[in-house]
């Protein structure tokens, strides 16, 4: 069943199946939501605040949690595929792309030109820059700091609390041109460097400094960004 609030705000966009548009939600011009996705879903504490005296049909549930949201906004030229879960109080920018089954939790913001990989968590409160590449199955925990241009690889796993579960969250920064390679685990309070290079497989336990390139369980250094530059563009010339 497709539900659109009222209270949304659509203009030339492409709505493919059951759709639930919920609250005063925005969403930009040439954009497309598939088939299964929520947008704009309230968070958890007002959940809690209604499970114990709202018992309802499934029209009336949706017509509640309508008036719970307080929306979001999806930029232009968007293409959000197939049951995707975007939560309320998220700010989207013009021509990002979700994957399958991507769930982004509330105040969280992701900018411009940015792609998120299908089966990724974004639990909330994160802020991810432009021209982000997340592939598949990234798992990034609340407040995180991602900026401009990083490339994260699949299955990567970033953490934020360093004596789990306690009440204080320590968060990851990734700063502007990082990689993480495929599986890397990243732990709470490090921030990885300007164009700094994390291999595959590896656990950051501490800083990795701008321009340098680590490795292994825990992650050290190997070598710079430079000498990184020139073997891959060795690689690919190469496969050419």
């Amino acid at each position: 069943m497709r539900f659109v609030s009222p209270r949304a705000k659509i203009s030339s966009v492409l709505l493919i199946g059951d759709v639930t548009l919920l609250g005063p939600s925005s969403i930009g011009r040439g954009t497309i939501i598939m088939s299964g996705s929520v947008v704009g879903f309230p968070s958890r504490r007002k959940l809690l605040e209604i499970q114990r005296s709202f018992y309802a049909s499934d029209e009336k549930s949706i017509q509640m949690l309508d008036l719970l949201s307080d929306g979001c906004n999806i930029g232009e030229n968007c293409v959000i595929r197939t049951n995707c879960v975007i939560y309320e109080l998220v700010n989207i920018g013009d021509n990002c792309e979700l994957g399958h089954n991507v769930l982004v939790r509330e105040e969280t913001t992701i900018g411009n030109n940015t792609r998120i990989g299908s089966n990724t968590v974004i639990e909330g409160r994160v802020s991810i820059g432009s021209n982000v590449n997340i592939q598949s199955g990234v798992y990034i925990p609340r407040e995180v700091i991602i900026e401009d241009n990083v490339f994260i690889g699949p299955y990567v796993v970033i953490s934020n609390d360093k004596y789990p579960p306690s009440s204080k969250i320590v968060p990851v920064v990734i700063k502007k041109g990082a990689v993480l390679g495929a599986g890397s685990v990243i732990l709470p309070g490090v921030t990885v460097g300007e164009n700094a290079v994390v291999g595959a497989g590896s656990v950051v336990t501490r800083d990795v400094p701008p321009f340098t390139v680590v490795v292994g369980s825990p992650a050290k250094p190997i070598y710079t960004y430079d000498e990184y530059v020139r073997r891959r563009s060795r690689y690919e010339r190469e496969l050419a």
